[in-house]
């Protein structure tokens, strides 16, 4: 019993999903429950922790102490730390990304920087192309944050077309986007795997 359960720990995957939007009724905060539920139901081995960035300052290195930063800024930046992958969910705002998920990025990758080697996916709903171009920002912000992106597959959601995506409440309830969803955190968890040498 011992051996399983020390097997268990070791192949566990800990996630951190970072959503792009504050705004409580997002979709892509619904991307993030769905994401959550699916992995607790369906891909065992993976622990998935939404991250709030609504908290964090401004980027302002006048914040910055020898070493240290604000308490709000080191809590954010040590369960990034302590993440082994990141599941962004990225809105798209003027052909980008969000001011607040930009500020994210910033803090985190001041030195050191803890975004390093760490695989990650991205899921964006949004109108239009889905977010595709956020998405493409995002990934070039990554390459000199070290960051490793999943390439396949791509989610890109149409949050507006037909049949609904979400209810009421921004809620994920269409079931071929579920499975979209859960194929892209499949990739994730083995791309995190082969990374990792697990």
């Amino acid at each position: 019993m011992a051996a399983a359960v020390g097997a268990e720990t070791k192949s566990l995957i800990k996630v951190a999903a970072i959503c792009g939007s504050l705004r409580e009724g997002s979709y892509n905060r619904g991307l993030i429950r769905s994401a959550i539920e699916i992995s607790k139901s369906s891909i065992p081995g993976v622990e998935i922790e939404h991250v709030e960035i609504a908290e964090l300052p401004l980027l302002n290195t006048d914040l910055e102490g020898e070493g240290s930063f604000p308490p709000v800024v080191e809590a954010f930046r040590q369960k990034i730390l302590a993440a082994d992958s990141i599941l962004f969910a990225s809105p798209e705002y003027n052909y980008s990304v969000s001011a607040p998920l930009k500020n994210a990025l910033d803090w985190a990758s001041r030195p050191p920087n803890v975004w390093g080697d760490k695989a990650a996916a991205i899921v964006s709903a949004s109108g239009g192309s889905g977010g595709s171009r956020s998405q493409y920002h995002l990934r070039q912000i990554g390459v000199f944050l070290d960051l490793h992106f999943i390439n396949k597959p791509e989610f890109f959601l149409n949050a507006f077309g037909p049949p609904a995506k979400f209810d009421k409440n921004s809620n994920l309830i269409d079931a071929k986007t579920r499975e979209n969803l859960k194929q892209v955190l499949l990739s994730l968890r083995a791309f995190t795997l082969r990374l990792q040498g697990r």
